[in-house]
Parts: C-alpha cells; structure tokens; sequence
C-alpha cells in the first residue's frame, strides 16, 4: 500500500477496516492517503457526487448518469486528452452518507483497466489544530496482459495521486471562501 501522505496508525486502521479488496493472482492493489485543509462536509460534497466528478477529477470532461443516483446507477465518462482512454463506464457499488464511504466499479469502456474497483473514504482529521479531512482511495485492477504489477499500480496510483490533489486544491480553496464570505459581506 502507498500513500500521498504519511500513514499513520489511524489511517492503517481505516485502511483495515473500509478498504479490503481481495486481488487475485493477476491483479495489483493499493491504497493512496490525502489530508485535506477543509471540512469533512465540504469534501464529502464533491467526493459523494457520483453524477459529477469532473467537479475535482481533471481527466474528466464529460459525463452523463443513467439511474437515479442510487446503487447501481451508471455513469458515462468521457476523458480528457492525454491518456490512453476517451471513456470509462462506471456503476455505483456503495454511497454511505453516514460512514462517507463511495464504492465505483468500472463495467466498460475502451481503457486496459479491466475489473477495476474502488473505494474512497473520508474521515475527519485535525490538521494544525483546524478541522480537516483525511481521504483514503484503494483500488483493486486486473494486470494487463504484457504490462508488470508495478507498472500497473503505478499508473493507477498516479492517476488517483492526480485526482486527491485536485480534490485537496478545489476543497481548500472552496474552504478560504467559505471563511472569507462572511467578512465581506
């Protein structure tokens, strides 16, 4: 497992708890941590919105649900230039408002990320004496045929590092404006 941040104890107890996937011998799994300087409200927002994850997700350019939301629903993504894919189909296994949990599977589209599966958790956390958020997002994917688990579970990893990033920009700096709106008013 990896990590963007540190793993704590605390994380590898989530971990434990939230993210067990169970690869089998052809596929590779890990488990990436981001600590976010923003409210846990604020981030389950953006993370819990399976109808719109081009809301922090810089891949993602398009995309269009089928379903009412619920688990189950699919969406339809379309990806941004640069990447070897221009769409994924995605269902919905799991959206846990209470626990914050998200479950995606995707079920198609024209990528190489066969039976890939993800969870994405998030918990508060105090950062510098403020309340904050700490996201977990674990993945489970086939090994494609000519490709090593390490090269598999890099590119993976780098494309959720991308996304936690940009989840922890959009989420921080709605948070300043959350603060500063009052001052202005």
């Amino acid at each position: 497992m990896n990590s963007g941040d540190a793993l704590g104890a605390m994380e590898a107890q989530y971990i434990r708890i939230h993210h067990r996937h169970e690869p089998k011998e052809n596929q590779c799994t890990s488990a990436l941590v981001k600590h976010i300087r923003a409210p846990v409200p604020l981030v389950w927002s953006l993370v819990k919105r399976f109808d719109q994850p081009q809301q922090y997700k810089p891949f993602v350019s398009r995309c269009v649900v089928k379903g009412d939301l619920g688990i189950g629903s699919v969406r339809e993504v379309n990806v941004k230039s640069g990447l070897p894919a221009t769409t994924s189909t995605e269902r919905l296994e799991l959206l846990d408002d209470k626990e914050h949990i998200l479950g995606i599977r995707i079920v198609g589209g024209d990528h190489r990320l066969r039976n890939y599966s993800s969870i994405v958790t998030v918990h508060p956390k105090v950062i510098d004496g403020r309340p904050g958020t700490l996201v977990i997002e674990s993945f489970v994917v086939d090994i494609p045929e000519g490709n090593s688990q390490d090269d598999t579970c890099y590119f993976v990893e780098a494309l959720i590092r991308c996304n936690l990033k940009s989840l922890a920009d959009v989420s921080e700096r709605m948070a300043v404006q959350d603060q500063t709106e009052p001052i202005d008013q």
